[in-house]
C-alpha cells in the first residue's frame, strides 16, 4: 500500500521513520485527529511513556473504525511538552512500528488545553478502496 522514500542523496533519518512515504493510487486515506493520553474512565497518567501508550490505543480504536490497524499508518505528527519526553514517546513508536516504517515529525510545544498531557499524537493511514 504504501513505499518508504530514503533517498540516498540526504542524511538518513535521526530515528526509526522515514523521510517520505509513496501511498500508491486507489487507496482510502484516513485522517486521525490529535490523540491525547487519556482513558475512557477519564484517568491520565504521569508518565509521558504511558501516555504516548494511550495515544496509540486510541489510535488504533480510531483506526479499527475503518478496519485498519497500526501498520496502516503512512504518517505520525507527535507533539510533546518537553524535550525530556522524547526518549519515552519514541522507545513507544519504535517498539509499535515495523518495517515499512511511517514518515514522522516530533516537535516539542508549549503545552495541551489540560495541564497534566504530555503528549498528542495524530496520524494519516491508508487502506485498500472499499
Amino acid at each position: 500500500m504504501f513505499r518508504p522514500l530514503n533517498p540516498t542523496a540526504i542524511r538518513p533519518p535521526f530515528a526509526r521513520y522515514s523521510h517520505g512515504v509513496e501511498v500508491q493510487a486507489g487507496n482510502r486515506l484516513i485522517l486521525c485527529s490529535g490523540q491525547l493520553g487519556i482513558a475512557p474512565d477519564e484517568g491520565v497518567p504521569e508518565d509521558a511513556g504511558a501516555q504516548a501508550e494511550l495515544c496509540f490505543e486510541n489510535i488504533a480504536a480510531v483506526l479499527a473504525e475503518a478496519g485498519l490497524t497500526l501498520a496502516s499508518v503512512v504518517r505520525i505528527n507527535a507533539f510533546v511538552t518537553d524535550r525530556a519526553h522524547l526518549r519515552d514517546y519514541m522507545a513507544v513508536r519504535d517498539r509499535l512500528f515495523a518495517d515499512p516504517l511511517p514518515a514522522s515529525t516530533l516537535m516539542i510545544v508549549s503545552g495541551f488545553a489540560r495541564p497534566e498531557f504530555k503528549v498528542e499524537i495524530e496520524v494519516i493511514a491508508v487502506g485498500p478502496a472499499r
